[in-house]
């Protein structure tokens, strides 16, 4: 059974072409759509949007190849590029009623949520990055042996085939391995929530694959493109992150604020699961973006 949002509807409605997407939707008021990331689902944000919804609706999805969203197969580059990920986000927004919306994003749906925010700059209110760079520059700062911490991205870029056989054989110790080295306070992934990101994981290897090939190909293309013309994020941005520029020997901040004129860039002491480990934080953060 999957496990849901306590006190919120699960619903599937329509994203782009054809798609449908998992979500629970609960709350009333201006709408606000969070966007989970790896290796997880929608329930990540659960303690945030409870924190929330007394104010706003709150729509949380499962990413199309994720959790119980539908997993098409990758039959081009652009069925999991985050340009379609982006558009199925709008479309699912548009079939219940918003036209428009604040968006946040936790790592995946972090890019989602970015690369939504410049091709739909008409349709987002408010747009909240959680623990990531945008792909162009993520692998700009990549380098040497720092950039082992990264290795699954290297993984997962390869052609089809081995990386999927290789995470499939040893499902519950790839996922598991990051649900327990990026979590400050393994508390905050308690055993139930844990095993469900470990289930919706291990059944949706080649969409996660393919989601993150798209990151090492189409998605690098789009997000280049829309530096060669100058383009930015035109609504206020609030970013949250670990101080990982530190670490990797980059300034976070400034890579944001070449992208988003309008930013609030904040680190954090939580964990990469902030939304989880840190949820008073980020809600506050959230809060904060909403009445700029």
């Amino acid at each position: 059974m999957t496990l849901t949002i306590p006190g919120f509807d699960h619903v599937r409605l329509p994203g782009a072409d054809g798609v449908e997407l998992a979500a629970a939707v609960g709350g009333s008021g201006s709408p606000v759509v969070l966007l989970h990331g790896f290796p997880q689902t929608h329930l990540m944000w659960r303690h945030v949007a409870e924190r929330l919804a007394g104010e706003h609706t709150v729509i949380c999805p499962d990413l199309r190849g994720y959790g119980a969203s539908d997993k098409p197969a990758a039959t081009g580059p652009e069925v999991y590029s985050k340009r379609t990920m982006a558009a199925d986000v709008v479309a699912l927004a548009a079939a219940l009623g918003h036209e428009r919306f604040a968006l946040a994003g936790h790592d995946r749906g972090a890019l989602v949520a970015f690369r939504a925010g410049l091709d739909h700059p008409e349709t987002l209110t408010h747009l909240a990055i959680l623990d990531v760079v945008p792909t162009l520059d993520m692998w700009d700062v990549l380098h040497g042996v720092r950039a082992a911490v990264g290795y699954h991205l290297f993984l997962m870029a390869q052609p089809p085939g081995l990386p999927e056989t290789m995470i499939t054989n040893s499902a519950d110790a790839y996922f598991g391995s990051f649900l327990d080295t990026w979590a400050a306070d393994p508390a905050a992934l308690p055993e139930p929530v844990r095993a469900e990101y470990l289930r919706a994981s291990a059944a949706a290897v080649p969409s996660i694959v393919a989601d993150y090939r798209a990151s090492a190909g189409i998605d690098v293309t789009h997000d280049q493109a829309d530096r060669d013309a100058g383009s930015q994020l035109a609504m206020p941005v609030t970013v949250v992150q670990q101080d990982w520029g530190a670490q990797l020997g980059y300034d976070a901040a400034d890579v944001w604020r070449a992208w988003a004129p309008d930013l609030d860039h904040r680190l954090t002491g939580a964990g990469h699961f902030m939304a989880e480990e840190a949820p008073d934080e980020i809600a506050g953060a959230l809060r904060d973006l909403l009445l700029r």
